[in-house]
């Protein structure tokens, strides 16, 4: 398996329910496919992190704000594996409650992976509404 399947495998296993999770109001698969280093950023839609703290608090934040993820997509639009880095750029959308009240949005998201012992983790992400 090439570099980039195994990359997509990861993607459609471990990102896409670690997302679905956070949007259900489960922010554990998402902080557990992050990296734990402090060289992590997110600029969000919601919240923005410039360090592993940071980012912790805004997972729980933002995650105590979501709940009932009756749907979850993400669409790829583009991709590459360059050693042991990463990158996708795509749309995410989901239905869900936000703060109780039952909402379809779309996320325009940019992330960027880095292979570490025990396989890929996110390092940055960049998102916000469409």
């Amino acid at each position: 398996m090439s570099d980039r399947e195994e990359f997509l495998v990861w993607l459609q296993s471990a990102f896409v329910p670690a997302e679905r999770a956070m949007f259900d109001g489960d922010d554990g698969p998402r902080r557990a496919i992050w990296s734990e280093s402090d060289s992590v950023t997110v600029l969000g839609a919601w919240r923005n992190a410039a360090d592993r703290a940071e980012l912790v608090e805004a997972f729980e934040v933002l995650s105590r704000s979501f709940s009932d993820c009756t749907d979850y997509a993400f669409e790829l639009i583009s991709f590459d594996v360059i050693g042991e880095m990463a990158y996708t750029v795509g749309y995410e959308r989901a239905s869900a409650s936000i703060d109780g009240s039952p909402r379809k949005f779309t996320l325009r998201a940019t992330q960027v992976y880095r292979r570490e012992p025990g396989g890929w983790r996110v390092v940055h992400r960049h998102a916000d509404q469409v």
